[in-house]
């Protein structure tokens, strides 16, 4: 059968501690053991179905664990307080003093970050690349190489990766392919394509509430319980854990995922066509355009369409400040980073969520001053949005 995350999400069923509809949220940091040596065995990893200490597993948290796994087709998965408490432990679970990792130039300023000023502190040295240029990627291959990251769909600039080819470069170099699928949930399934971790900031879409901070990392039993083993486990030791009331809340707005995902797409769509016949300069992965249009389109779950992100370019930071300002003021949205929340989010990434990035690389990579990232929302009469969007545009005389 065909391959659905949201139909994975669907067949799922829990029953809560008294017959609920909805699971029992575990509101413990501890629990109890009827005999020593059972609580011995949990400790040695041999005890399936008990619980510890809330930092190393929750039920809460492992029935948002089962959840996720089944959205993007892993054995399991393990559920963090942030996305970058699920970025960081999976690379240092991985990596340690000496090794070397490659990464897309263009991803999360706080990835980007942690890459280049913090893992060198352990010793360990990162290459950034274009993640479009497989030739380039496995170029920039050494002896040293343990990992292969990029995102699905990369934050500001929207660069697609070739997952499945990338998935080759990974395989014939013994390496492990880390992709952050932050962008495109159910939309794309990097798995498929021969990713071996997917990595979530569920503080985005997939929670979809802007109310709640949190991280996934999809991956095969081995690797998970490598993360959470009590002795050498870098979540275990690093301790990102996920509070139990926001796992709960999380898995309450999983379900509804399919249904936004669909209806930030439309929109995104919509908006990307428009702007690009008034002569805007877009990037949006669903336009003709897009230099990766055609691979994205082999990629997706065509239902879920293209993702609700979008850029436009307005030519400089003072208009895209202006623009930007004048569109809130007008109730379009919210001058805010990050995405996925019902209303449409913008800001001037270059000064906002890529600023980690120095300027000089941020020129290098096309990251310009007047570029604007949206975050589509859930606008139930997209004409509407469009015709006050460009209104705002032609009083800045952007158009």
């Amino acid at each position: 059968m065909k391959f659905n995350p949201a139909d994975n999400i669907q067949d799922l069923q829990y029953f809560g501690e008294f017959g609920g509809v909805n699971p029992s949220i575990s509101d413990s940091s501890t629990y109890t053991f009827l005999s020593a040596k059972t609580m011995f065995d949990t400790f040695e990893g041999n005890m399936e179905g008990c619980y510890l200490y809330s930092r190393h597993s929750s039920p809460s948290n492992l029935y948002l664990d089962k959840a996720l796994a089944a959205m993007e087709g892993t054995e399991t998965a393990n559920v963090s307080a942030s996305g970058m408490g699920a970025i960081t432990p999976t690379l240092l679970q991985l990596c340690g003093a000496g090794d070397h990792i490659v990464s897309s130039r263009t991803i999360y300023g706080g990835t980007y970050a942690f890459l280049k000023n913090f893992a060198p502190r352990f010793g360990i040295k990162t290459a950034f690349v274009d993640i479009t240029k497989l030739d380039i990627v496995e170029a920039a291959i050494t002896a040293d190489t343990k990992v292969l990251y990029c995102e699905t769909v990369s934050n500001p600039l929207l660069e697609v990766a070739d997952i499945a080819g990338l998935s080759k470069i990974a395989k014939k170099h013994n390496l492990t392919l880390i992709v952050d699928n932050t962008f495109s949930p159910l939309s794309v399934s990097p798995v498929k394509f021969g990713a071996d971790i997917v990595i979530h900031s569920l503080t985005k879409y997939i929670n979809g509430s802007s109310d709640t901070v949190g991280g996934v990392t999809c991956a095969s039993q081995e690797f998970i319980n490598q993360l959470k083993d009590v002795n050498s486990g870098a979540s275990m030791l690093l301790g990102p854990t996920m509070d139990s009331m926001r796992s709960a809340s999380v898995m309450k707005n999983l379900r509804t995922l399919h249904l936004r995902i669909k209806q930030h797409s439309h929109n995104a769509a919509y908006l990307a066509e428009h702007f690009e016949k008034d002569g805007l300069k877009t990037v949006y992965p669903g336009l003709a355009s897009h230099p990766s249009h055609k691979l994205y389109a082999s990629m997706i779950n065509p239902e879920y369409g293209f993702g609700g992100m979008m850029t436009v370019d307005v030519g400089s930071l003072a208009k895209a400040n202006a623009l930007m300002e004048l569109m809130q003021s007008r109730n379009l949205g919210y001058l805010a980073v990050s995405l996925g929340f019902y209303k449409t989010l913008f800001s001037a990434p270059g000064s906002s969520t890529s600023s980690e990035i120095p300027m000089e690389e941020q020129a290098e990579m096309g990251l310009t001053d007047g570029l604007i990232r949206f975050s589509i929302g859930l606008d139930n009469d997209i004409k509407r949005t469009y015709e006050m969007m460009k209104a705002c545009m032609k009083e800045l005389s952007i158009l």
